[in-house]
């Protein structure tokens, strides 16, 4: 059966893909899918070979005109995202080395003080606030920017840097975006190239003086290599953050509200999973084939593309009991939201971190919050929500 449930370009399939999801996980879990000239795996089997398979890799095609999109172009090919072996291995060992120095576990207690002053913000004098532009959005550009020791005067510029260059990822990008996020882009690299510089002379107690001075013995982070990694850090943690925590709130906000024991770490730490699995904020992982191969029984030929619908997958019944269930208490809870294999998601630990914080904080604080309205992002990679407005108090 073709994927023909699955039409990306229908409003009514991008607010709600999950039905669609289940008819094509149920026909076809593995398919050619005309329109995105791809074979599109639903299933938690079939994603799972698709990210495992070392024979289909993150290869880069760059924009052009080249003179265009050079930054986009090595903001990309240098990064740990769109690399492959030997240069991913090398490139996330050294970045991994600079993450290993305690920098997530040092953060907790400035999350924690992040979190409850930007609740005070929100929730001074209002009777309701949009909990992803006074919240949910801010915490984790702060955070990274904690991390990796940008200036408190910069902090502004982060987010509006990561919103223009994150909608080239969508299928259905406009001109118009695709000029702000090579402006985006542009600006971002030179800030970081100056930052590292500054921290080359001067270092810090942060993550890019780590990633400036990081040696394996000859080998080191180009300064390309470095630009990359703290713009992808940005951007991904962002959005994974954001959209994870908005879309779990929303999802457990409408489904009954299912206790969570904000007391106990193991109930916060299972909502969180859940936040992760049931409307995960990342829908779509691309590889392609570098070889031709069979995967599944699909014959792929080289430079063909199989993509991994991650929510699709997190809603397998094979795997996860009524799927469609959003339950807090859920255990195990084997979701695929950080991907799999050798781009499983470096900055997972970070944004469980700050998850766990922001609704611990949350909630300890408001435990009658509820939900006043919500509007969806018309997107679909990277599903999230514009607003979620609600009421701290009931």
């Amino acid at each position: 059966m073709p994927a023909d449930v699955l039409d990306f370009s229908d409003p009514a399939f991008v607010a709600d893909p999950y039905a669609a999801f289940a008819a094509q996980r149920a026909a076809a879990p593995f398919v050619w899918h005309e329109g995105l000239q791809a074979h599109v795996a639903t299933s938690h089997a079939a994603v799972s070979a698709v990210l495992r398979e070392r024979r289909l890799g993150r290869i880069f095609a760059e924009r052009t005109p080249t003179a265009d999109w050079e930054t986009f172009n090595w903001l990309h090919a240098d990064s740990i995202l769109d690399s492959e072996p030997p240069k991913h291995t090398r490139l996330r060992r050294l970045v991994a080395g600079a993450f290993g120095r305690g920098h997530v576990q040092r953060l907790a207690p400035r999350i924690e003080q992040l979190a409850a002053r930007l609740l005070d913000e929100a929730t001074d004098g209002n009777d309701t606030f949009d909990i992803i532009e006074a919240y949910a959005e801010p915490l984790p550009v702060l955070v990274i920017a904690e991390l990796l020791g940008f200036p408190d005067l910069d902090r502004h510029l982060l987010r509006p840097w990561s919103q223009a260059i994150v909608k080239m990822y969508e299928v259905d990008r406009t001109e118009a975006q695709e000029i702000e996020a090579r402006e985006a882009c542009r600006e971002f690299a030179a800030y970081v190239h100056e930052l590292a510089a500054a921290r080359a002379k001067s270092p810090g107690e942060d993550l890019l003086t780590d990633l400036v001075q990081i040696r394996e013995g000859s080998d080191k982070l180009s300064e390309r290599e470095l630009i990359a990694t703290a713009v992808l850090l940005l951007n991904a943690g962002h959005e994974a953050s954001v959209n994870g925590f908005g879309n779990g709130l929303h999802s457990w906000l409408t489904t009954g509200r299912a206790p969570i024991e904000v007391t106990e770490d193991a109930s916060v730490e299972a909502a969180v999973e859940e936040f992760l699995r049931h409307d995960s904020p990342l829908q779509l992982f691309e590889r392609t084939a570098t070889a031709d191969l069979d995967l599944l029984g699909q014959e792929l030929t080289t430079g063909q593309k199989a993509i991994a619908l991650l929510g699709a997958a997190n809603r397998d019944p094979d795997v996860f009991a009524d799927p469609d269930r959003f339950d807090p208490n859920r255990t195990p809870n084997p979701h695929l939201a950080f991907g799999l294999g050798i781009h499983f998601c470096i900055g997972a630990p970070l944004a469980r971190l700050e998850m766990q914080i922001a609704l611990r904080t949350l909630l300890t604080r408001y435990p009658d919050v509820a939900l006043a309205e919500a509007v969806r992002r018309p997107t679909f990679v990277l599903r999230g929500f514009e607003h979620v407005r609600v009421s701290p108090r009931g």
